[in-house]
Formats: structure tokens, sequence, C-alpha cells
């Protein structure tokens, strides 16, 4: 049977080995008292819930999900930068790229990390941030259904043509 001697690593008094900051002791002391104390600002998110309201550090307030993005939709053929504001709903998105597209609100789907997107949804609670894409498809029912209306408007038919007539003049 092997014996197994336990190894104790000791820490060196050196203070070029700790950086000089007298053994690191009061490090948790000084934090708690540089906190400011203040009055607490809360906001009321979309699901109706009450929460405390974070503040950035940064200068920009995109990153805390206030102010305006910009969100790339694409669709098959074309890109557009869309400038929005982070609190709006898909719907809303929908909207404005029904004037861009000329696509009805009802006809668009949109799509976020794979999946599609209802009207009700708001951008930073699915987690759309600034310049994230967003996939744009055209509704494939209605694109069927405008393939059936004809040129005059008129639905064609499905199935075998009509039955020819010769006409005789």
């Amino acid at each position: 049977m092997i014996k197994l001697r336990s190894k104790r690593f000791f820490r060196s008094n050196s203070s070029k080995l700790r950086g000089g900051d007298n053994g690191g002791s009061n490090s948790g002391k000084g934090g708690a008292a540089s906190i400011p104390v203040g009055e607490i600002k809360w906001e009321l998110r979309p699901g109706g819930m009450l929460v405390q309201k974070r503040e950035s550090s940064c200068a920009s307030s995109d990153s805390s999900g206030e102010g305006i993005i910009i969100v790339k939709v694409s669709t098959v053929s074309q890109c557009h930068d869309i400038s929005i504001q982070s609190t709006s709903t898909f719907g809303e998105l929908k909207m404005i790229l029904a004037v861009i597209t000329s696509l009805e609100p009802k006809e668009q789907r949109i799509l976020f990390k794979g999946k599609e997107r209802e009207d009700e949804d708001h951008l930073h609670m699915v987690g759309v941030r600034d310049k994230d894409k967003v996939l744009l498809l055209e509704d494939p029912a209605i694109k069927e259904k405008k393939l059936l209306l004809g040129l005059t408007g008129r639905v064609r038919p499905i199935g075998p043509p009509p039955a020819f007539r010769t006409i005789t003049v």
C-alpha cells in the first residue's frame, strides 16, 4: 500500500507577490461604504411587473433597455436599418415595415433568433438589442392567394383548365 502525503501551500510574506495591498484583509470593508445611499427609482415593465430601475454606468442608454435602437431587417432581397424604441412591440415594427416594403402587417412574418414573434411581443423583452438582425418573410398563405389572383383580380379556378371550345367565324 502507498502512503500519500498531503502537501501544504504557504503564502509568502513578500509584498511583491501580493501587489502591496497591505495583505488584502480590509478589501471587503471599503466596498460597502462607497455605495451611495439615495432614493430607489422604480419602473413598470410592459408585463405589469414593478421592478427597480437599473442604472447604467455607460453614457448610452441603449444597454439598459431604454432609448432608440437600430434593428437590421433583412428580407429575401433587401436589408433595411430601422430606428425604433427598444420598448416597442413587433406589431409596431411591422407597421413601419409596411411603409417601407409595401407589405401589409398581416402579410408579414418576423423571425428573431429562429422563432416567429407575435405582434404583442416587446422587443426588449425578447432580447432585441442595438444592431440586431431580424428576418422578414412574406406569409406563405397570403403569397399563395396573391398567385391565385390573376392580373384582372379574378380568382383562377384550382384544378384542370376548362374544356376548350372551338369558335368559328
